[in-house]
């Protein structure tokens, strides 16, 4: 069981297209490892954690049987697996959908016309439940690969897989007809007694939460006369009001802020217009309000 050692275990995926953005998401969060070529379980040298590295697959159970404390995977391997766990904080990463999909030329435009007909997955649990939702009863052909090539084959009238851009679908002549489910990779914990280990959970979320935060913003760093400060502040959808710091140079000041990167576009002409000069765009390492 996790935590012998008073260590707070986190089980990260060892494989797939998850594995090396959680990595580095735990090391920007302020995280200190070395992987091995064959690394399994992965002590970090300025933190009492260890990672553990396995099938994203098996980590909703491990967090449930307490097995580990924490893990990232994807929420989709959350409702597939049916685990009990707690989902503490979305990580922006591996985002994709469960999808219904049939061949290019079949009449079926959505998920309702698929009752009735045979549908093949690798998600038999969330498909069926997200058929159930909407009231849809079908014939689930259980595969575990090259789900997109049953209608081809005859062994089903349509698809249920993950998709991400969308191009294997539609490289294997099929067109999507719905949404299952939407997904993405999570942080998830055990509802087990951590003890101690609870603290450092709830560390270890901080820090991945202001990593997140801070991927979304920009800190702007700008020079101002005085008497231009109250127009500039009103421009910037801070995190709350902006720092103002006087310069050297009299009658001028500095103005700092954190804001939104998709609103920078339309904010830096506006800065300019309104008497800004000397204008910096910086990353942000980390957020934490």
């Amino acid at each position: 069981m996790a935590g012998a050692d008073g260590r707070l275990v986190v089980a990260v995926p060892s494989k797939g297209r998850m594995a090396q953005t959680s990595l580095e998401l735990l090391e920007a969060a302020g995280l200190t490892f070395e992987l091995g070529a064959r690394s399994l379980h992965v002590p970090c040298s300025n933190a009492p954690v260890e990672l553990l590295l396995v099938r994203p697959h098996d980590i909703p159970e491990y967090v449930q049987d307490g097995v580990v404390d924490a893990g990232i995977t994807g929420a989709n391997l959350i409702a597939e697996t049916g685990s009990q766990v707690e989902t503490l904080l979305e990580l922006g990463f591996g985002r994709c959908t469960l999808e219904a999909a049939v061949p290019e030329e079949s009449t079926l435009q959505s998920v309702a016309d698929l009752d009735g007909l045979r549908v093949a997955t690798a998600y038999p649990v969330t498909t069926k439940s997200a058929l159930d939702q909407a009231g849809v009863t079908a014939e689930l052909v259980l595969l575990s690969g090259s789900v997109e090539a049953a209608p081809r084959l005859g062994l089903s009238d349509a698809v249920v897989d993950l998709v991400s851009t969308g191009s294997t679908a539609a490289a294997n002549g099929l067109r999507r007809i719905g949404t299952l489910l939407e997904s993405q990779a999570v942080l998830i914990g055990s509802k087990l007694d951590l003890g101690e280990r609870a603290e450092m959970l709830e560390r270890l979320e901080m820090m991945l939460r202001g990593v997140i935060a801070a991927r979304g913003r920009r800190y702007l760093m700008m020079n101002a006369p005085a008497d231009k400060v109250a127009e500039l502040e009103a421009l910037l959808p801070s995190m709350g009001a902006p720092s103002v710091v006087e310069l050297a140079d009299k009658g001028q000041l500095a103005l700092h802020a954190a804001v939104a990167e998709e609103e920078i576009w339309d904010l830096l002409p506006k800065l300019k217009a309104a008497g800004a000069s000397s204008i910096l765009v910086m990353h942000l390492e980390r957020v934490v309000p």
